[in-house]
């Protein structure tokens, strides 16, 4: 477990109030506009193999804490977060419509209703799983600074290419590296920006498992 947690916000109040303003407006409007995708894809997961549509993992969050997090399942297989192995390249877990949705991040459209309820937000570090998490929180002492905001579907580190596996130290790094610019650079317009690239640059879909 973590010894160090960092209970305080980076972001004052007004801000904070601004942030979850921002995706519950946001998260909700996704969802309504959504839904005909949402249904369509759950069908094809349904038809292809058996298992949950949404599958539930344990990830940390905000100053620690352990939440749940929704997917659409896109595995043959549903872990649970405190043991697990990170998904490879060409990895023979993956289904079939797993795959496409994967590559396409259409499978982290779930987490909406994660940023509904408060335990997550649309821009932020992406949450690890906790087995994962605290493999990495051992590797650099920094860490733990990136969970001073609430966890994001999409990030800085995300739409710079630093998505997927973390196999190597420099992939470590620099997901830390930019989720820490994020938090301590933090704006409304950056996290509009970070939408932005989010939906259309190539960076944001690099490394996608």
């Amino acid at each position: 477990n973590n010894v160090l947690r960092i209970v305080r916000t980076p972001m004052g109040e007004t801000s904070v109030i601004l942030k979850r303003a921002f995706d519950i407006v946001l998260s909700s409007i996704g969802l309504l506009l959504l839904s005909p995708l949402l249904a369509l894809v759950a069908l094809l997961i349904v038809l292809e193999s058996r298992g949950p549509v949404i599958f539930r993992q344990a990830r940390r969050g905000f100053n620690g804490d352990t939440f749940m997090i929704w997917k659409f399942r896109s595995m043959r297989v549903v872990e649970s977060g405190y043991q697990m192995k990170q998904a490879q390249k060409n990895d023979p877990r993956i289904t079939r419509i797993g795959r496409f949705i994967r590559a396409t991040s259409i499978d982290e459209l779930p987490q909406l209703v994660n940023v509904l309820t408060g335990q997550m937000s649309l821009v932020g570090p992406r949450p690890h799983a906790v087995s994962h998490d605290e493999e990495l929180s051992h590797e650099l002492a920094v860490y733990a600074h990136r969970q001073r905001i609430k966890p994001g579907i999409t990030g800085w580190a995300q739409v710079h290419g630093f998505r997927g596996e973390t196999a190597t130290r420099a992939q470590i790094e620099g997901r830390v590296e930019h989720d820490i610019y994020h938090i301590d650079n933090w704006s409304i317009f950056l996290d509009i920006w970070i939408i932005v690239l989010t939906v259309f640059h190539p960076a944001a879909r690099r490394n996608a498992r």
